[in-house]
């Protein structure tokens, strides 16, 4: 190999990135119970993270504040308070309703309910990065759901399940230890496309 192609190759990685923004809707919900401590934790330790490990693999977080609110119907179904449609709400609240947790204390959940593309995330459960390839940042992990397309995937299968949750975990460990992920950034521009066109049908 030569000089010359050694510093093309060198300049190739550290180009940075194809930036991609990524417009978050951030609705606080007004009924969530949380303890001090760990509503100090969740907003100085966990979010901030997760915004330098998007942040670093090239993608931007456009954040938009708002309070909003998650009640119950009579069929115990969650109604949500406060939402865009035109964008990724992501759900601070105290736990994940009943209707998707069953019991299992999760930490978060992404879905699609009434034509809203969400991302609730557990003040109470939420961490940080701790294990690689095992246990992300709960915001990373829930967000990948939605950038990898995972959140357009109605009624999947246990196996479809164990396998998203593991790619998940992956890619959200290469981006934690070694930034940028090209594969991540073109999935979040294929299904904010996505996004946006389900907005524009409307």
């Amino acid at each position: 190999m030569t000089r010359r192609s050694l510093l093309l190759l060198a300049a190739a990685h550290t180009a940075a990135p194809d930036r991609l923004a990524l417009p978050i809707h951030r609705v606080a919900d007004s009924h969530a119970r949380v303890p001090p401590e760990r509503r100090s934790y969740f907003w100085s330790t966990v979010w901030p993270e997760a915004f330098r490990v998007l942040q670093r693999s090239g993608i931007d977080v456009q954040t938009e504040d708002a309070v909003g609110a998650i009640l119950r119907s009579a069929a115990d179904r969650p109604i949500f308070v406060g939402l865009r449609r035109d964008a990724l709400n992501l759900i601070c609240t105290d736990h994940i309703p009943m209707f998707w947790d069953r019991g299992r204390s999760l930490a978060g959940v992404t879905t699609v309910a009434d034509g809203y593309h969400m991302c609730m995330i557990a003040m109470l459960y939420a961490h940080g990065n701790q294990v690689p390839y095992i246990s992300t940042n709960t915001c990373v992990h829930e967000l990948m759901h939605a950038l990898l397309g995972d959140i357009l995937v109605s009624h999947p299968t246990f196996y479809q399940v164990a396998g998203r949750e593991s790619r998940v975990d992956y890619y959200a460990t290469q981006m934690w230890l070694f930034g940028s992920s090209a594969y991540v950034r073109r999935s979040a521009r294929a299904y904010l496309q996505r996004l946006r066109a389900a907005t524009r049908e409307e």
